[in-house]
């Protein structure tokens, strides 16, 4: 069995694959490359108005990079809804590790001082690959995404993998590709650069109100 690494994770997004475990205590992982890949296309990201409004009502505190570990931690927490979870101890450990060296990023939700959602990914390039999102409130991870979109669309990304698409994802306007399509995608992002902390965003986000200037409402 090969080591899972964080420079083997890095090489393996470079080529369009990505690992997961059979569940949160499997201690190994497999590699994934899907005919069909999941992306959510930034320029063609939908918000639904419902949400929208819970975005403006600043319900929640909207954070960056601030509680890596508490977001992948409630990622593999197994819930009712979510009885099993492929993040076991090998990736978190990892994916640590790419945060420490700047590669993995997350985005938080907090009630006062509770975490109460949000996701993390790994970004490379201009490319952003989303990982895993978590949500102990309602909408909250849901909210964490508005703002990721909008900190890959204002920091130069160009695409926003999701590995696969989901019902919930298909709200927001994720589609699938064929691979081919997906490497030609990612192949033109590696190349580019964006950054994850443009100058008008920062890691304290606040309510995010103004947020919906640049995306359209469904």
């Amino acid at each position: 069995m090969i080591a899972l690494t964080p420079d083997l994770v890095l090489k393996a997004y470079a080529c369009g694959v990505f690992p997961m475990a059979d569940g949160k205590d499997d201690p190994g992982v497999f590699w994934i490359d899907p005919d069909w890949r999941g992306i959510l296309p930034l320029d063609e990201f939908r918000v639904p108005r419902r949400l929208a409004r819970t975005v403006r009502s600043a319900r929640f505190e909207i954070t960056v990079d601030q509680a890596f570990d508490a977001v992948i931690r409630g990622c593999a927490t197994r819930t009712r809804r979510r009885r099993e979870t492929w993040i076991n101890d090998a990736i978190r450990q990892v994916y640590a590790t790419l945060h420490a060296r700047g590669f993995a990023h997350s985005v938080e939700c907090w009630r006062g001082d509770q975490i109460v959602g949000g996701l993390y990914g790994v970004a490379l390039g201009a490319a952003f690959f989303g990982e895993s999102m978590f949500s102990i409130e309602r909408d909250a991870s849901k909210v964490a995404l508005v703002h990721l979109v909008e900190r890959l669309r204002v920091g130069g990304y160009t695409l926003l993998d999701t590995q696969f698409v989901t019902r919930h994802l298909v709200n927001f306007g994720a589609v699938e590709i064929r691979r081919a399509d997906y490497l030609e995608q990612l192949n033109e992002a590696l190349e580019r650069q964006a950054t994850f902390y443009p100058d008008s965003l920062g890691r304290v986000c606040g309510s995010g109100t103004n947020l919906q200037s640049s995306t359209q409402m469904s």
